[in-house]
C-alpha cells in the first residue's frame, strides 16, 4: 500500500526543513510551501487606534508602535480655529513614527451649543478649522454637543483581581442644579445642532473630512437641567436626519449603545447602511438599569458580545479608525502611576495593551470569515 508522499516530495521536505533551520526568520518562512499569514489591516477594515493626547513623546509613539498599532488620534488645538500648519506638523511627527493620525477633537464651541451670542462667530472658526484638517489631509473631526455632561455620577467598583472598574449611578447626581451652562430643552439643542450642521457639513464635504458626534454618555435623561440631545438611539437617528451625508456622521460606541439598552450588533448595521459611522469606540458594559446603573467592565466579561460587533463592521468594510478605549485600571499600571484620573476606575497603558490585544484578536477572526 502506498503512502501517497513520493520520495521525491520527502526529500523536498527534507530539504526546506535544512533551510528553515539555518536562514533567519523571513527567509525561512518564505522557504515554506503554503504558509499563510495572520489576516492584518488593509484600506477597508477597521484600523485599531489609541489616544496620543498633548505632545507625543518618541517613547509614547515607539510604544503604540511596538504593541502593533499604526494609527492615533488626539485632542486638536484648544484655540480655534485650527491652522493648516500645525495639523501637518502633528501629521508629520506621528508619519515619522510609522504612525497615522486618524482623528481629531474639536472643541471650543459653546455659545453653540448654548445658544449665546457668540454662536455664528464660533461656527466660522469650525468651519476654518475643517478647511485646514482638509488640506492638511486630516480624514476625521470628532466632536460633542453637550448642554452638560453628567460625570458626577462616576464611581469606582472593584472587578476581578482587584482590578478597577468604572461604575455610574444616576442617583448620586441626579439632584445637581445648574452651572455655568443654565438648563436647555431637548428642543432648543436640536435646533442649534440643526443649525450648525447646515453651515458646516457642506464645508466637511468640501474638504473630505468626515465628522463624528459622540452620543452622550453617560446617556441619561438629565444633565444639571438640561435635557440631552443624543441619550438614546431614536436621538442619534434624529440627529443624523438633520443633514443627510455621510459627513454628517457620529461615533458608534458598542458600549453606550448597550447602556442605553439597545442591540450594538442591529444598531451598528443600521448606521453602517446610511454610511454614517465616521468612528467607532470598542468597550462592553454590563447594565443593570438602561441608561442610570451600569459598570464598565473588560471587554471579555460584558453584556456586549464584542464579536459580532467586529464581524458587522468587517462585513461593511468599514475602513476607519476603532479605539479600544477605557482601560481597566489594573496593578501595573497603579504602581508606575500610569492610572487614567478622569474617571474612577480608569486604567493606564497595561490596560491599553490588553483591549489591543483582544481587539486585534476579534478583527482577525472575522477577517478570517
Amino acid at each position: 500500500m502506498r503512502s501517497g508522499v513520493s520520495r521525491r516530495r520527502m526529500l523536498q521536505a527534507v530539504g526546506a526543513a535544512a533551510l528553515v533551520s539555518s536562514a533567519p526568520r523571513s527567509r525561512a518562512l518564505a522557504a515554506l510551501p503554503d504558509v499563510s499569514q495572520m489576516p492584518s489591516e488593509s484600506k477597508d477594515t477597521p484600523k485599531i487606534c489609541l489616544g496620543l493626547w498633548g505632545k507625543a513623546d518618541d517613547a509614547a509613539m515607539r510604544a503604540v508602535k511596538q504593541i502593533g498599532v499604526d494609527s492615533v488620534l488626539s485632542g486638536g488645538p484648544r484655540q480655534i480655529p485650527w491652522e493648516e500648519s500645525e495639523i501637518r506638523s502633528r501629521i508629520d511627527q506621528f508619519k515619522a513614527a510609522g504612525l497615522t493620525l486618524c482623528n481629531m477633537m474639536i472643541s471650543g464651541f459653546r455659545d453653540v451649543i448654548w445658544g449665546k451670542p457668540g454662536a455664528d462667530q464660533q461656527i466660522e472658526n469650525v468651519i476654518k478649522s475643517i478647511r485646514a484638517a482638509g488640506a492638511a489631509g486630516l480624514p476625521v473631526i470628532e466632536y460633542n454637543f453637550y448642554a452638560h455632561r453628567l460625570t458626577e455620577g462616576y464611581k469606582e467598583e472593584i472587578g476581578r483581581g482587584g482590578a478597577g472598574l468604572t461604575a455610574y449611578d444616576y442617583e448620586l447626581s441626579k439632584d445637581l442644579p445648574p452651572e455655568e451652562a443654565g438648563t436647555h430643552t431637548r428642543a432648543e439643542q436640536l435646533k442649534r445642532a440643526e443649525h450648525f450642521l447646515k453651515a458646516i457639513v457642506p464645508e466637511a464635504e468640501k474638504a473630505n473630512v468626515r465628522l463624528a458626534l459622540h452620543p452622550n454618555d453617560p446617556p441619561v435623561p438629565l444633565s444639571r437641567g438640561s435635557e440631552q440631545l443624543m441619550a438614546t438611539v431614536e436621538h442619534w437617528k434624529e440627529y443624523l436626519d438633520l443633514v443627510k451625508s455621510p459627513y454628517n456622521g457620529m461615533t458608534f460606541d458598542c458600549g453606550v449603545t448597550r447602556e442605553t439598552g439597545e442591540d450594538p450588533v442591529a444598531v451598528c448595521r443600521y448606521l453602517g447602511e446610511r454610511d454614517c459611522i465616521n468612528h467607532v469606540h470598542f468597550r462592553n458594559v454590563v447594565v443593570r438599569k438602561p441608561s442610570v446603573d451600569y459598570t464598565e467592565v473588560f471587554l471579555d466579561e460584558g453584556q456586549v458580545d464584542m464579536f459580532p460587533v467586529m464581524r458587522e463592521l468587517v462585513r461593511q468594510k468599514y475602513p476607519r479608525a476603532i479605539y479600544p478605549e477605557h482601560p481597566r485600571a489594573l496593578d501595573i499600571d497603579r504602581e508606575r502611576g500610569e492610572i487614567e484620573n478622569q474617571y474612577p476606575g480608569g486604567g493606564g497603558f497595561a490596560g491599553e495593551i490588553y483591549n489591543v490585544a483582544y481587539t486585534r484578536a476579534m478583527l482577525q477572526a472575522a477577517l478570517t470569515l
